[in-house]
């Protein structure tokens, strides 16, 4: 039976709620916190229902997310089922659709055949803080190859610029890149948003496609895990007030974070979420390889 405290809740909740979203692999710091701080936190986090935990949290990032987006999803609902009552295309909204959908498969595919023994064989903290690195590299990188390009504007239908700039094809291979976030340390949506910035868009639009495409992985991971934590005996009686605690924590600290985050994309590069991914990541591979 699994038992956990009110600051442990916050503090993953909090943990979860802010780096879901942001390019800096929500998994890979839940391996790397409590490794850091050691002592109750490290078996706080070897527990067979950390992950079950963390995964409740999801569910509440997920919710967040919609909420933000939800005029978006509902005009792209509203126009795919007027397309399909036509028999022609009403705005972008089946479009996208179609290209979410396909972006999602295989990382639901992916997803569910190796979640469980990739993030237990690449789970110690020495490999997260390898792939967190590599993850600033991954921005810096796409950083500097669209410098100097000239990225694809389109301030009236961000939605006709997806479409425009993301195939069918490429939607599915975003969706097989989205399943390195498998790794601790890769974000999912900095591969998604780096993959739409390769394919032109600006960073506004592309963080767009990033955050759209995150909904259904996140919101599928949760469910795909919710009967196990809902289980008789999984969590202590005494522990459920800390789990309600965290999930709300969760739900606020991702609605406050995506919220910024579509602010600072529009005016901000990537690399300042670089640096901090080649320095934790740096840090952590010292720590736990060198110092180990």
């Amino acid at each position: 039976m699994f038992h956990f405290t009110y600051l442990q809740s916050i503090v993953i909740g909090l943990l979860q709620g802010v780096t879901e979203l942001f390019p800096i692999s929500s998994l890979g710091h839940a391996v790397l916190l409590p490794a850091w701080l050691g002592g109750s936190w490290e078996s706080f986090a070897k527990s067979d229902q950390y992950l079950l935990v963390t995964i409740a949290f999801h569910l509440a990032s997920a919710v967040a997310l919609f909420l933000v987006f939800s005029k978006r999803w509902f005009r792209i609902i509203s126009t795919t089922y007027l397309s399909l009552r036509r028999g022609e295309f009403v705005g972008s909204g089946i479009q996208l659709l179609a290209r979410l959908v396909i972006g999602t498969i295989p990382v639901a595919i992916l997803g569910k055949l190796f979640s469980d023994s990739l993030q237990s064989t690449f789970g110690a903290p020495l490999r997260a803080g390898i792939f967190l690195t590599l993850n600033g590299l991954i921005l810096f990188g796409v950083e500097r190859l669209t410098r100097t390009r000239h990225s694809h504007v389109h301030a009236v239908d961000p939605d006709a610029a997806i479409v425009e700039r993301v195939s069918l094809g490429q939607a599915f291979l975003v969706g097989v890149g989205q399943s390195l976030a498998l790794f601790p340390g890769i974000s999912r949506f900095g591969i998604s948003m780096t993959a739409g910035m390769m394919r032109g868009l600006n960073r506004a639009v592309a963080s767009d496609f990033a955050f759209l495409l995150a909904f259904p992985a996140i919101l599928g991971a949760g469910l795909l895990k919710a009967p196990k934590l809902l289980a008789a005996g999984a969590i202590a009686h005494d522990s459920v007030g800390p789990l309600l605690l965290g999930i709300g924590v969760a739900f606020v600290a991702t609605f406050v974070s995506v919220t910024f985050l579509v602010r600072w994309f529009k005016h901000h590069t990537l690399n300042g979420f670089a640096v901090y991914c080649l320095l934790v990541g740096g840090l952590s591979i010292i720590r736990f390889g060198l110092f180990a």
